[in-house]
C-alpha cells in the first residue's frame, strides 16, 4: 500500500515551495522538489518524465531511485530513494500531468498574477535572466498537460 500523495504545481513564483513546506511540517510528509529533478534551466520536460517514472514505480510498490540535480556544480549529484509507503508531497512546475494526477490523492494548482510571481522569483533568485526561458517551458507544460484543469483544488496566492 502506498502512502498519501499530494501534487502541488503552478508557475514560477506562485508559492509552491512555501505552501509545500507548511503541509510537510504539519503532516510529517516526505517532499520531492521538482527543482531537484530539472537538469538546469532547460529541463522542465525531462523532470516531468522523471517524476512520472518515480510515481509509477511508487504506485507499483517499488522503491524508486533517481539522481538529484546539483545546481551549483551544474551536474547530477547524489542518488535519492523513496519509501513507497510514506506519505509524499511533490511540489514544482511540471508535477501535474494526466498520468501523475491519476496516481495522486490530492492535486493542487497555485495561481498568482505574473507581477507577484516575478517579484517573488526575483527575491528568491536575485536575478531574472532565466525568467523568459523558463516561462516558455511552463507554457508548453500547461498547453500539453492542462494541470490547472486536472487540479482538484486551485488556490490563489495573491499578496
Amino acid at each position: 500500500m502506498t502512502g498519501f500523495l499530494t501534487l502541488i504545481d503552478g508557475r514560477s513564483g506562485a508559492g509552491k515551495t512555501v505552501y509545500a513546506q507548511r503541509i510537510a511540517e504539519a503532516f510529517d510528509t516526505r517532499v520531492i522538489h521538482m527543482d531537484d529533478l530539472y537538469p538546469g534551466w532547460q529541463g522542465l520536460a525531462y523532470a516531468t518524465d522523471t517524476l512520472t517514472r518515480i510515481l509509477a514505480e511508487r504506485a507499483a510498490g517499488q522503491t524508486p531511485t533517481w539522481q538529484r540535480w546539483d545546481w551549483y556544480a551544474e551536474n547530477w549529484g547524489e542518488v535519492d530513494t523513496l519509501d513507497p509507503e510514506r506519505p509524499l508531497l511533490v511540489e514544482g512546475c511540471g508535477s501535474i500531468t494526466p498520468t501523475t494526477a491519476a496516481l495522486a490523492d490530492r492535486v493542487i494548482w497555485l495561481e498568482a498574477p505574473e507581477q507577484v510571481r516575478r517579484a517573488r522569483a526575483l527575491e528568491r533568485d536575485s536575478t531574472d535572466w532565466w525568467w523568459q526561458r523558463w516561462a516558455e517551458q511552463e507554457e508548453i507544460h500547461i498547453a500539453q498537460h492542462r494541470p490547472h484543469e486536472l487540479a482538484t483544488e486551485v488556490i490563489h496566492t495573491f499578496d
